[in-house]
């Protein structure tokens, strides 16, 4: 769905099986620069919700039930984290030197792969293009493994988070990126297991108050 000088577009987008090349199906050319976005098919089951842009909405979600009941840390919402010159780096420094808070968890939501699998708890990231310090993993796997929260591991070779802009920075920051696996991702039927968001949520209501 979007909008260019000629007018409103409701289109439907593309894929070529052979080559994977995206593109659209319209009754017209449309102007290049048009922004375009998944017009929103929220779905939901006893087990799943599936929708587009799932892995930006749940990550927000979770930080705003965080929230409700966090009394010490900062919530921070960053953006452009995939393009470079986002918001994480001037707000890292400024919330290190004015609060001296030096840990963070990255909320968002993660993949689908060989090794993690939808229902079996949120993934806790060893790594992705960045590997964060081993010490702090392990204090976080540490804690969920006594509050009997269900997780998996997650081992990634070349993705990336807002992490990256912290382990970059001039300041000593601890960080780990926590998120419940999602599937079909960036597609209009992106679709996570309500388990999955359920540990995510509790993982982090746990260690906001522990770490």
């Amino acid at each position: 769905m979007g909008h260019d000088a000629q007018g409103d577009i409701a289109c439907t987008l593309a894929v070529n099986d052979e080559t994977g090349e995206l593109s659209y199906e319209f009754t017209r050319d449309i102007e290049r620069g048009t922004e375009l976005t998944f017009a929103c098919d929220f779905r939901e089951t006893a087990d799943t919700v599936q929708s587009c842009y799932l892995d930006n909405r749940l990550g927000v979600w979770n930080a705003l039930r965080l929230a409700e009941t966090l009394e010490h840390g900062i919530l921070v919402f960053s953006c452009w984290e995939e393009h470079g010159g986002g918001s994480v780096a001037y707000l890292a420094k400024h919330i290190y030197e004015k609060y001296g808070v030096r840990q963070a968890l990255i909320s968002d939501i993660t993949w689908v792969t060989e090794g993690v699998h939808a229902g079996q708890g949120v993934a806790i990231s060893l790594r992705d293009s960045l590997i964060p310090r081993r010490s702090y993993v392990e204090r976080i796997r540490r804690i969920a493994k006594v509050a009997g929260i269900p997780h998996q591991l997650e081992v990634e070779g070349s993705g990336g988070s807002d992490a990256k802009e912290l382990q970059h920075s001039a300041q000593p920051w601890d960080w780990c990126f926590i998120g419940a696996p999602e599937d079909n991702v960036h597609s209009p039927d992106e679709i996570v297991d309500k388990r999955d968001i359920a540990s995510m949520l509790a993982l982090y209501q746990v260690l906001m108050r522990e770490l």
